[in-house]
């Protein structure tokens, strides 16, 4: 898709025509292929008066940082998204997931709830805030790539290059515009182990690493966290999601692997916990760390949390409003680089959404979404 310039050149962009736009990139991750849409994202914040820089994550795919406002007064308030969106699945779409059709007061497409629609209230509200009531600290977004397999693209930028200072954090994941103060830690795990090859009608001539893996993963099915529950984010969980082994059906296998993804709390330490399974498993095994995201915590009685609730309007006495999310987002990185600064995950559309066939975020969420980044910006 081409930048298309009327739109550009308009510091009024409807933050709706704009979510449609975003959702006609294919940025489908793997591959990704996020770079042309963070140039148009680019193109469009540097139009307004942003200062943007790109960063190389991979062939094709860049992480954008834009800036305005920045002073040595106060830190900036810190907006980020992901602009990466997840395969479409095997069931077939009755709507074009690419045509960002509205049909019903709903946008539908492939990323219109995870997460193009907030990404797109990001960019508007931002520029309007920049327009009309620019904070003293100024503002940061951060578009990412690669957040859908592990927060990857984040990763690689806070690794590579100075972030800077933060006063807080908003990540515009789908969240039916709750602000949400915390979700769970990941810790991705593959493990491999080896047995010694030799004829199925002969298996006592070989060693089966598949019956190894088994019996490890029972222990795994059956280890229990030794910790205390968390307040917000309850008790951590451990789940095997991929076996693999073997060749063929007529040899003793000579090699198993597989996953083991554990979501943790703040009553969690990654590196204990790594050398625990380590002592369970045995030296047989080798453990290889995939991905190793923190649990994201902010307290509710925070004056930016409470700053929040009141300009957005709500009262979390009188509203279930979840303690925590229970999928990763890209505050699991920023909120360790700012330093642990207040940092809630806060966006349009559902979270059930997110991921499904004919997915959808509906419009009025989307501008609702635009109205709150906005006075939490001025504010």
């Amino acid at each position: 898709m081409k930048n298309d310039s009327k739109l550009l050149d308009n510091n009024k962009v409807n933050v709706i025509e704009l979510a449609q736009k975003l959702i006609r990139f294919n940025t489908v991750n793997p591959p990704g292929n996020e770079r042309e849409i963070a140039e148009y994202c680019g193109t469009l914040l540097s139009n307004n008066g942003f200062n943007v820089k790109y960063y190389k994550y991979d062939k094709n795919r860049l992480n954008l940082v834009a800036e305005i406002g920045l002073s040595e007064e106060a830190f900036p308030i810190v907006l980020s998204g992901h602009l990466d969106v997840v395969p479409l699945g095997q069931k077939e779409w009755t709507v074009d997931p690419f045509a960002a059709v509205i049909k019903d007061g709903k946008l539908f497409g492939r990323g219109a709830c995870d997460m193009k629609g907030g990404v797109a209230a990001i960019i508007t509200s931002a520029i309007k805030s920049a327009n009309t009531q620019l904070p003293k600290g100024g503002i940061r977004i951060i578009l990412s790539s690669s957040e859908e397999d592990g927060c990857k693209g984040i990763r690689h930028l806070a690794d590579s290059e100075n972030l800077g200072n933060a006063r807080a954090v908003v990540v515009a994941e789908p969240t039916d515009n709750l602000p949400i103060c915390g979700h769970k830690g990941a810790l991705y795990l593959w493990v491999r182990t080896f047995g010694v090859t030799a004829h199925s009608s002969m298996p006592d001539k070989g060693v089966n690493a598949i019956y190894k893996a088994a019996r490890a993963i029972t222990k795994i099915e059956n280890y229990k966290f030794d910790v205390e529950v968390d307040p917000i984010l309850g008790m951590p969980t451990i789940n095997i999601g991929v076996v693999q082994g073997g060749l063929n059906i007529n040899s003793v296998p000579d090699k198993a692997e597989f996953s083991i993804d554990v979501r943790s709390t703040t009553k969690i330490n990654h590196s204990e916990l790594l050398s625990k399974l380590e002592q369970i498993l045995g030296d047989e095994f080798i453990i290889e760390t995939l991905i190793d995201r923190k649990p994201v915590f902010t307290d509710v009685e925070s004056n930016f949390v409470k700053s929040v609730d009141r300009v957005i309007g709500i009262d979390r006495a009188n509203n279930n409003i979840p303690k925590a999310l229970p999928y990763v987002t890209d505050a699991s990185i920023l909120q360790e680089i700012y330093k642990g600064v207040p940092t809630i995950i806060l966006g349009p559309g559902k979270a059930a959404m997110a991921h499904q066939t004919d997915e959808y975020c509906e419009v009025e969420s989307i501008i609702k979404a635009e109205e709150n980044f906005y006075r939490i910006i001025g504010n």
